[in-house]
């Protein structure tokens, strides 16, 4: 399935299956909550996707600078979606989870063995989404489980922003969307 964007950088890449993307200025998808703006220009490569999923991709970035992103996304609209990535907040590299529900809220987390790059999948069940990554060959950890109005027919890929400068450089390799994975395997 071809993939298409939202946003599209000035500058980026598609070369065997691995996306290399440089964010342009002042970047971010973000809705009211605390720093009360809305911000919808984030650059997102994406396709659509019907139904349960489980979208997987290899994340890294050159992060230097706050709240520098790169990471997946499910978007069902401007206000509702979620995006987990890569991000810089307190002075280091963190998982950062964002749910929009007409607000965004967000949760970080640091990654057990992260060592430039992580494995991230977002699995979409129904009405619910979970976010899963891991460093290296560590067993996937369940970051997020959270509830979406979503339709039948949601924009899933990858998704990189930077909202204090330009110039974050990510790359995404080996992005998947396949079957659910089983409830089983929430933990």
């Amino acid at each position: 399935m071809s993939m298409t964007w939202l946003n599209e950088p000035t500058d980026w890449s598609l070369t065997d299956g691995t996306l290399t993307a440089v964010t342009g200025e002042r970047t971010d998808f973000w809705r009211a909550t605390f720093y009360g703006w809305t911000t919808d220009n984030g650059h997102f490569f994406h396709q659509p996707v019907t139904g349960d999923f489980t979208a997987e991709a290899i994340v890294s970035a050159d992060h230097t600078t706050r709240f520098d992103q790169a990471g997946l996304m499910v978007r069902a609209g401007q206000s509702t979606w979620l995006k987990s990535g890569l991000e810089v907040t307190s002075g280091t590299v963190q998982v950062s989870t964002v749910l929009t529900r007409d607000f965004s809220d967000v949760s970080m987390t640091p990654v057990d063995g992260f060592d430039g790059e992580l494995a991230m999948r977002v699995t979409r069940f129904g009405q619910a989404v979970t976010v899963h990554v891991r460093a290296a060959d560590r067993p996937w950890q369940l970051l997020r489980l959270g509830h979406l109005d979503l339709p039948a027919t949601v924009d899933v890929g990858l998704m990189c922003c930077s909202p204090e400068r330009a110039g974050l450089r990510a790359t995404f390799r080996d992005f998947t969307v396949g079957p659910p994975i089983s409830r089983d395997h929430l933990e």
